[in-house]
C-alpha cells in the first residue's frame, strides 16, 4: 500500500518513517527541496541511532520505501493523505485544494493538524465524508499513540480505515469528537502558555517551571521542554486558532512567546528556545 505524506517538517519526517519502517511505501511531498533534504538526512539519521540503541532494522530497505517529490500530482495513486503543514486554515484550504483534484477518488485525507477543526478542513475539500483528522504525538517515529478526530461529515467507514491503518504501525488511538485544539492541545496548550506566562512575568526560571512538573507531577517532559520540541511558532499559531474558535482570553498567546517567534527562536529545529540547542 502507498502512503502520501505532505509536509517534510518535523512531524512529516517523523510520520513518513514510521509507515516505511512498517512496510508501507511513502511518498514525501514538500515545496521546499532544502526541507525534503533535511527531511531524507534526519530520518537516515534517526534510524542509525535507533539500530544503535538496539532496534533490528535494515535502514537500506526502510530508506528505499520513501520516495521524495515537491509535487501533490505524485500522490494520484495513494490510498491515503497524511497532511502536515503549517497550522494556518488559509495555507491549509489551497493545498486541500490541489490534493483534491490529484488524489484518486477513494483516497482518504488524514489532517494532523494540531488545532483547526476537522469540519472546517473537510469544507476545502469535495469529499468531507473522507476527511478526518489524526493528531500524532511528538516524535511520531515512536510515539504509539494518537488523537482521532471525526469532523462534521466523516464517515463511519473513514473511521474504520483509519484506525485500521493505524494500528498497523502500532499506533492506539481514542476517536473523539470534533472541536478545535480537541483534547490533548486544548489542555497542552494552556499550559504551555500559562507556563511561558509565569517565566515572562519573572516568577521562575524555564528549568524551574519544567522540574516542578517533571518532579511534582511525574510528568515526562515540562510544558516549556515540550513547546521546545513542537516548535513555538506552532504553538504560536494553535493558540491563535484556539483564540479564535472560542474567544476566550485564557488562550491568548504570552507576550514572551509573540517577543520569540518574531525574533525567529523557534525551540529545537531553530537551535534556541527556552533552552539552548
Amino acid at each position: 500500500m502507498s502512503i502520501g505524506v505532505i509536509g517534510a517538517g518535523v512531524m512529516g519526517r517523523g510520520v513518513a518513517e514510521r509507515f516505511a519502517v512498517h512496510g508501507y511505501h511513502v511518498i514525501l511531498v514538500d515545496n521546499s527541496q532544502e526541507a525534503l533534504t533535511a527531511a531524507a538526512i534526519g530520518i537516515k539519521r534517526r534510524l542509525g541511532f535507533a539500530r544503535m540503541t538496539g532496534a533490528k532494522l535494515d535502514i537500506a530497505e526502510i530508506l528505499e520505501r520513501i520516495s521524495y517529490s515537491g509535487e501533490i500530482g505524485s500522490l494520484s495513486e495513494t490510498e491515503f493523505i497524511i497532511e502536515n503543514v503549517v497550522e494556518n486554515a488559509d495555507v491549509k484550504k489551497q493545498v486541500y485544494g490541489q490534493m483534491d483534484k490529484a488524489a484518486n477518488t477513494y483516497c482518504i485525507f488524514i489532517s494532523n493538524t494540531s488545532c483547526i477543526p476537522i469540519t472546517e478542513i473537510g469544507v476545502f475539500t469535495g469529499r468531507a465524508d473522507r476527511v478526518i483528522g489524526s493528531h500524532f504525538m511528538n516524535p511520531a517515529s515512536t510515539k504509539n499513540f494518537a488523537e482521532v478526530i471525526k469532523g462534521y461529515h466523516t464517515s463511519k467507514n473513514t473511521v474504520s480505515k483509519l484506525t485500521a491503518l493505524l494500528s498497523s504501525v502500532d499506533i492506539e488511538c481514542e476517536v473523539i469528537n470534533d472541536g478545535a485544539g480537541f483534547v490533548s492541545n486544548r489542555l497542552s496548550h494552556l499550559f504551555m502558555n500559562e507556563a511561558a506566562n509565569v517565566v515572562y512575568e519573572g516568577i521562575a526560571t524555564p528549568k524551574q517551571v519544567d522540574a516542578i512538573f517533571k518532579k511534582g507531577f511525574g510528568h515526562s517532559m515540562g510544558p516549556l521542554e515540550t513547546a521546545d520540541l513542537i516548535g513555538l511558532d506552532t504553538v504560536v499559531d494553535s493558540l491563535k486558532v484556539l483564540y479564535d474558535n472560542y474567544q476566550d482570553p485564557k488562550f491568548r498567546v504570552c507576550p514572551l512567546l509573540k517577543k520569540m517567534t518574531l525574533a525567529g527562536v523557534y525551540g529545537r529545529k531553530s537551535g534556541k528556545g527556552f533552552y539552548q540547542y
